[in-house]
């Protein structure tokens, strides 16, 4: 069955004019069975690496083309006032923030490299993050520690089923200095699928009167969040992962102004690198106290010379349609995606297979990570693991991906599988995926 993602103009109409109310959105009443007609997918393909990229709407696609067309050979305005502003007011809206703090930008790198160079750093200064961060955050720090004489420490998380929010909180907590001015962590950590209590680690923060820098590449999509209220100060985000976005874009939220129940802290001094709106002579305002921002930060930074509006347009179509799916829905049938990945590992390779959370449900996520070789060595061996992904891409067409982290107390970079659910998959496609995982472990083992 196709869903139809088009309104009736006719019942719309009535709705708007006082007449009887409009029906639901067929979307938000479709089963998954039925939306995975949305998406332009091989119907025998199993796509189980949503946390590397996702697979895009027909209509994304759509949006896209005809974008593209229309401003193509100079037909439509390549610089809007305020760059996206309907976009990206509405795409706030989604996740609970304004458009002055929304940016649309190409990727999660380039937004995490924008702000980490944005931040108003010095020598000696420090800043504590984590080896499971993904690699742009951990190389734009090395950057500044280069550059400006940083301090950057890098903890290593505990990994496994039995790990809890407490104990990466109290992590972090016994490494803050007198000379701490940032925490920078994943919200779900990219190697683990580690889903990382980022209210708790703000919180904390937030004691300290620090600053937080928040890896969300891995959040829009999939988890329906209220970015404002988790309390960092800048997000950054991919479009083009569980949003199901074109390549090429992404999210980043910079907080702008002060709402006390979410962060009573002020406003860190920032600098909007890569900016043809940012004054050319003299300095913005001061920043706000206030709910109110005193001047729009999303423009200093959305307004970086030519850009896609092709791109943007098309994510903003992803984000539309999530929100008439549902962004709660959708969470939900991706994590109880998560849970049957999980209890499926467990049940074929053990428990002790794990790498990912099992038992403290705020760190669960729909991404596993698991060793499925008998021998714990096997955990070292990039080669097998990289030869185990590969034949399953080229024997049963399912595509997932091997990650590769630090564990504590251990002298070996450890080596994982890594199966991500989405809205878009079933229980079935998980089962087929780890019966083959299994037969492949037999033959390579």
């Amino acid at each position: 069955m196709r869903v139809s993602v088009t309104d009736d103009p006719a019942t719309t109409t009535a709705s708007r004019t006082g007449g009887p109310p409009a029906p639901a959105d067929p979307l938000r009443t479709a089963s998954f069975a039925e939306l995975r007609s949305l998406f332009a997918m091989e119907p025998d393909a199993v796509h189980l690496n949503t946390g590397t990229i996702g697979v895009m709407p027909y209509e994304v696609l759509d949006v896209n083309d005809r974008v593209t067309r229309e401003w193509n050979g100079g037909l439509r305005n390549v610089y809007p006032p305020g760059m996206y502003p309907e976009h990206r007011a509405a795409i706030g809206r989604a996740f609970g923030v304004d458009q002055d703090e929304m940016v649309i930008c190409h990727n999660a790198t380039e937004g995490v490299a924008r702000v980490i160079n944005g931040l108003d750093l010095h020598e000696g200064d420090e800043v504590i993050t984590t080896s499971h961060e993904c690699y742009s955050v951990l190389s734009n720090f090395n950057l500044l520690r280069n550059r400006h004489r940083i301090t950057l420490t890098v903890l290593t998380p505990p990994v496994g089923p039995d790990v809890t929010a407490e104990e990466i909180v109290d992590m972090f907590a016994r490494a803050i200095t007198p000379r701490t001015k940032v925490l920078a962590f994943a919200a779900v950590t990219l190697f683990t699928g580690t889903r990382m209590p980022v209210r708790q680690l703000c919180d904390l923060a937030q004691r300290h009167g620090l600053t937080t820098v928040v890896d969300g590449a891995l959040l829009p999509g999939l988890f329906d969040t209220d970015l404002r209220a988790l309390g960092p100060d800048f997000v950054t985000c991919s479009g083009s992962k569980f949003q199901c976005g074109p390549l090429g874009t992404g999210l980043l939220y910079v907080r702008n102004k002060v709402h006390p129940e979410h962060n009573p802290l002020p406003l860190p001094t920032f600098w909007p690198v890569i900016s043809t709106w940012y004054p050319m002579m003299g300095a913005p305002p001061p920043r706000t106290t206030t709910r109110v921002e005193s001047y729009n930060m999303g423009d200093y930074l959305q307004s970086a010379g030519s850009a896609s509006i092709a791109r943007g347009a098309a994510l903003a179509k992803a984000c539309e349609l999530w929100d008439r799916i549902g962004r709660d829905r959708i969470e939900r049938h991706a994590v109880a995606l998560g849970e049957h990945t999980r209890a499926r590992i467990v049940e074929r390779f053990g428990v002790e297979s794990l790498y990912s959370p099992l038992t403290d449900d705020r760190l669960t996520a729909p991404l596993v990570a698991f060793n499925p070789f008998p021998d714990r060595a096997d955990g070292w061996n990039i080669t097998k693991f990289a030869r185990l992904v590969d034949e399953l891409e080229s024997r049963h067409r399912i595509w997932t991906r091997w990650t590769e982290f630090d564990v504590a107390g251990s002298p070996h970079q450890h080596y994982a599988a890594r199966i991500c659910t989405h809205l878009y998959n079933t229980a079935e496609e998980v089962d087929l995926a780890v019966d083959a995982i299994a037969d492949l472990v037999r033959e390579l083992s």
